[in-house]
């Protein structure tokens, strides 16, 4: 009887352990690995930056959640898509002027998560798209700048017509090259990502600073 208390003690410990586990489980965040660094390289002509945090569930809860969804075109899913995903916005400064944002989200991808971060000026406009991490035999060909590249100048009007299930877009996007063939799917990941992430900087900046709900 003794062991057998013994026994019901643990496993109740392990059960309040592995409870307390799951908020932190289900709220991936996305932050760059350097700040400092990636700033600079990104803009070249900022003086430093700021640090800001906000999720879906306290900017606009389950209403904010579904015109997200709308928006993108898919639901979202998975523990780097929960409603309380913590997502941290780089406001880049130079001196007393805003000159843009730095912004990250992780991504499902077809052999792991994958870290997209875009840099755009204070209009949404794109400066520079950057896959930070990425989980594929791959990973080098979508992480070279040259794909990268091929997003500069785009906003999200551009990826309106883009349809995460099908792979399927129209207008500049048409232009945009897989550089990797054998990996389809990541490619098309990749893309979601940054629609996703296009969304929620208007959802949580642009449209804000313009007076939209």
């Amino acid at each position: 009887m003794k062991g057998m208390s013994c026994y019901r003690i643990v496993l109740a410990t392990l059960l309040v352990f592995f409870v307390m586990a799951i908020p932190a489980l289900a709220a991936v965040g996305c932050d760059l690995n350097d700040p400092d660094r990636d700033v600079a390289r990104f803009f070249p002509d900022s003086s430093g930056y700021k640090t800001s945090y906000v999720s879906i569930d306290k900017r606009g809860g389950d209403t904010m959640l579904k015109r997200v969804e709308k928006r993108l075109g898919d639901r979202f899913h998975g523990i780097y898509e929960t409603i309380d995903v913590p997502y941290t916005i780089y406001e880049i400064r130079k001196g007393t002027q805003k000159i843009g944002y730095i912004h990250g989200v992780n991504q499902k991808g077809a052999y792991g998560g994958i870290q997209v971060f875009v840099a755009l000026d204070t209009t949404g406009r794109i400066r520079s798209f950057y896959i930070q991490k990425m989980t594929s035999q791959w990973a080098k060909k979508l992480r070279d700048p040259k794909f990268g590249r091929q997003f500069v100048g785009l906003t999200l009007t551009d990826f309106d017509s883009y349809d995460p299930a099908s792979g399927k877009a129209s207008g500049k996007l048409t232009e945009i090259r897989n550089p990797a063939s054998e990996a389809e799917q990541d490619f098309r990941a990749s893309l979601r990502a940054l629609k996703k992430n296009l969304i929620l900087m208007d959802e949580f900046v642009y449209s804000p600073e313009k007076g939209r709900p």
